[in-house]
């Protein structure tokens, strides 16, 4: 048996895993369902490629025939399979460093989320693992891996807002601005549902979990602008989170050269800006941004961005 088919029958994930009937997710209507279907066969498609074939060229190529759109969920499907790999051979274990080099530099940001995904699956320590990645994006694995136990496993992090051992200090706080991402989906992108959900966790938490509603929001798509406006009056209170999350999707899908007319509308909602203009505030946030405070760089940066809206 060729050994990259090998690997797909050992660690392949089955496409009826993303379809909503399989999670239990309910969605607001058809179109909506639609569309995060599509998003979860994309990521899937993205891991199986990367597990077939992680030469860097060749794997880059096969992504980049993907709808523009859909791009960026296929590059982190296959962050995740190289970060799975990378763990699991005695040998080889750049291929993620490569990708974030090459060609998943265009969308670094998903790349590092898609890495969260393989630590999840993993069981990975997370202080650990992140000292593998840059000091800064190296958090939104931290993301990824809230998002994927929100996805997979929401009867225990959404219903029962239980969070993994695993998971502490700091790391708790990005932990569930991926799980409040998850909720865009587990809700079906129902703002009714997801609010309420929201206000059903300590309000210590509450705060991340918007700033998660914002990044899905704007990044994912799926809802029609009357919904982008009541999402705005429900969470009027994490006004700041929502900003913070949406003008850094705004930045993922702008660096990617991906923008959609979705995440234009979300960006004017949210940020009361143009996408072009929150992309800027993330950058902006960056300048002498400190790496030798007692609080994480990434927590600035947030917090930097959050106060710009305020």
């Amino acid at each position: 048996m060729n050994p990259y088919y090998f690997r797909k029958l050992l660690f392949g994930i089955s496409p009826n895993e993303t379809s909503f009937s399989k999670r239990g997710f309910q969605a607001v209507s058809s179109e909506t369902r639609e569309q995060l279907e599509k998003i979860g066969e994309t990521f899937v498609f993205g891991y199986h490629a990367a597990l077939l074939d992680d030469n860097i060229e060749s794997l880059s190529k096969q992504l980049d025939t993907l709808p523009n759109e859909m791009r960026g969920f296929g590059y982190e499907g296959a962050a995740m399979a190289m970060t799975l790999l990378d763990f699991l051979s005695p040998l080889n274990r750049s291929r993620f460093k490569r990708f974030v080099q090459g060609a998943g530099a265009r969308h670094i940001y998903m790349v590092h989320v898609g890495a969260g995904w393989a630590w999840a699956r993993l069981h990975r320590n997370i202080n650990k693992a992140l000292k593998t990645l840059d000091p800064l994006l190296g958090w939104l694995a931290v993301d990824g891996y809230g998002f994927h136990e929100g996805y997979f496993h929401w009867q225990k992090t959404v219903t029962q807002g239980v969070i993994p051992s695993r998971i502490s200090g700091y790391a708790r706080h990005v932990f569930d601005q991926g799980l409040g991402r998850s909720l865009w989906f587990v809700k079906g992108a129902d703002v009714e549902a997801i609010a309420q959900t929201i206000n059903g966790f300590s309000i210590e938490r509450q705060t991340d979990l918007w700033s998660g509603i914002g990044l899905a929001v704007t990044y994912a798509g799926g809802v029609e602008e009357i919904t982008l406006k009541r999402l705005a009056e429900l969470g009027k209170d994490f006004r700041l989170q929502l900003a913070q999350g949406s003008a850094f999707a705004a930045k993922a899908r702008e660096r990617a050269n991906n923008l959609t007319p979705h995440t234009h509308k979300a960006s004017q909602i949210f940020c009361a800006t143009e996408t072009t203009e929150a992309a800027r505030v993330t950058d902006d946030a960056l300048i002498n941004l400190p790496y030798d405070s007692s609080k994480p760089a990434y927590e600035i940066w947030r917090q930097r961005i959050q106060e710009h809206y305020r």
